[in-house]
């Protein structure tokens, strides 16, 4: 249950050598995130409150040699990179295909057409296509060489993470001289009108603004932040990330039923968003399914408020901070259950389990129907927590779980 081993500076550059035949100008990090509580209220320009964690996608990156001729890779070793073009963007990840092989893939920016490429290379991709948008940049004749110890598909946020990690390494490496919230919208267009995933914009901020041991209290209407302490190892606990390693054949779909939901009784108010509606609202003019979606967001929003009063300490827990967030995280939950019906049995399964073997709290995390669930628990019981969730998941004849603890990491960065 400890933390992915992070590759260093020294041994992406040596892998991207080996694959590229010359070495990086530099090497980046973007974490994955954990949304401590405030799910499904991003889209809704409401509050959420995010961890960066201490698992990220790695970047070596640089720009080609002018001098190299384009018929030398011919003679290239077996395991570098596909044949280039002058202003290709090139990029090989560690992760393997089912026949063992690398997955890699190359493009230019000029041939780039929103929802035309599908797969992991569409996100960064997409990061490519607008920055030539945002910025009038066509990035080209460069290479990427990736690695991640952000787990796929356990809603950690792996592509927003492998978005920020192209970013601001080609931010940096062709001087573009974004700042961070030009940097988060940047990736969220890309993640929207490229790969066409209706997304939030909470993935993004945590892995490119969030500091060390803190979590990020993020106003999703006007960008406005705060870092909030969350420093686990004050109070010896740690959060642990039980992923279910299931995604129901609905996530996709489910998601973006909720986002219309959501959309359609802002419209019947005449406001932009369900954040302009005033919380006492008589919601008789919406559906039942309207009007769970409705009471979600806003009792969600006002579970991010006390959270972060409580860690700040003006929830009456000074010196007891996070264990104050317990109940929090149980009733988001139910709500996301039960509301916003987005739970799944693995996932129940995963919060009731931990609950029983004494965690202070635990919710599901994520757009759902699959995917992740956290537990806050004492550093002392993190193995014994973590056995009973794998003992209920083998009783009821699910999956075998991945249980790992993370900590509250730093935002995206260079790495030296």
């Amino acid at each position: 249950m400890n933390a992915a081993s992070a590759p260093t500076a020294a041994r992406l550059a040596e892998e991207f050598a080996t694959t590229f035949g010359y070495s990086p100008q530099a090497c980046f990090r973007a974490p994955g995130r954990v949304n401590l509580i405030g799910e499904h209220t991003d889209y809704n320009n409401g509050l959420v409150l995010p961890i960066a964690i201490d698992r990220a996608v790695h970047v070596a990156i640089g720009r080609r040699p002018q001098d190299r001729r384009v018929d030398e890779e011919q003679d290239r070793p077996a395991t570098a990179a596909p044949p280039r073009s002058p202003q290709s963007i090139r990029i090989v990840s560690d992760h393997r295909d089912d026949s063992g092989e690398r997955l890699s893939g190359q493009f230019t920016a000029a041939e780039l057409v929103p929802g035309q490429m599908r797969g992991w290379l569409s996100h960064p991709a997409g990061v490519v296509d607008e920055i030539a948008k945002t910025t009038g940049t066509m990035v080209g004749g460069v290479d990427l060489y990736v690695e991640s110890t952000v787990p796929v598909g356990a809603g950690l946020s792996s592509s927003h993470a492998l978005e920020v990690a192209v970013l601001i390494a080609l931010d940096e490496v062709f001087d573009l001289g974004l700042n961070d919230r030009e940097k988060v919208l940047l990736t969220q267009r890309a993640e929207n009108d490229f790969v066409g995933a209706p997304t939030g914009i909470v993935d993004q901020a945590a892995s490119i603004m969030t500091e060390a041991g803190h979590a990020l209290f993020l106003d999703c209407r006007d960008l406005r932040t705060r870092q909030i302490p969350f420093d686990l190892d004050a109070e010896g606990l740690r959060l642990l990330v039980i992923d279910t390693r299931v995604s129901h054949s609905h996530s996709e779909s489910g998601y973006g039923d909720r986002r219309r939901s959501c959309e359609e009784a802002a419209g019947i108010f005449g406001v932009e968003s369900l954040r302009e509606l005033d919380e006492a609202v008589d919601l008789g003019p919406l559906t039942d399914e309207q009007r769970k979606r409705v009471r979600h967001v806003f009792n969600e929003n006002a579970r991010v408020r006390t959270t972060v009063d409580h860690l700040e300490g003006s929830g009456g827990q000074a010196g007891h901070r996070i264990r104050g967030i317990g109940e929090l995280l149980l009733a988001s939950h139910a709500s996301l259950a039960e509301d916003y019906e987005v739970s799944c049995p693995e996932l129940d399964t995963a919060v009731e389990a931990a609950m029983e073997a004494g965690a202070i709290g635990a919710r599901m995390i994520g757009g759902g129907f699959g995917g992740s669930a956290i537990a806050l628990i004492d550093a002392a019981d993190a193995d014994r927590v973590g056995d009973a969730v794998i003992a209920a998941f083998a009783a009821r004849g699910y999956r075998k779980p991945d249980v790992f603890a993370v900590s509250a990491g730093t935002g995206a960065s260079r790495i030296d």
